[in-house]
């Protein structure tokens, strides 16, 4: 079976979502959801990875179609992964059926 359409999940630290969205409406994204979330990380993975850990963190779920998914994914890791301030993980995961979503972009 093949998607038309993917949900990209991007964590970041809190402040960053705006960045996530910037870079998805670059590549076509017309729009997304934020969530405020807590990180659970513990102590020996900031010493282990060498990095802050900010347990504070926004959650940005962006559906956009499946033709996009892999630019939409490096954009992130350039902008936002884990070696910037944003700290943020990316995934995908298919979408089978959606509602909602116009066919055509937005006009302003």
């Amino acid at each position: 079976m093949e998607f038309q359409y993917q949900t990209i999940f991007c964590i970041v630290n809190s402040g960053y979502s705006e960045q996530v969205m910037d870079a998805a409406k670059k590549l076509g994204a017309r729009g997304g959801t934020i969530l405020n979330a807590r990180g659970t990380a513990n102590k020996n993975a900031e010493t282990f990875f060498g990095i802050t850990i900010q347990p504070e963190k926004e959650i940005v779920m962006i559906v956009v179609p499946t033709a996009i998914k892999d630019s939409l994914l490096h954009a992130l890791y350039k902008e936002v992964g884990l070696d910037t301030p944003g700290q943020g993980i990316a995934f995908a995961l298919p979408v089978d059926s959606v509602v909602g979503l116009s066919e055509e972009p937005e006009t302003k």
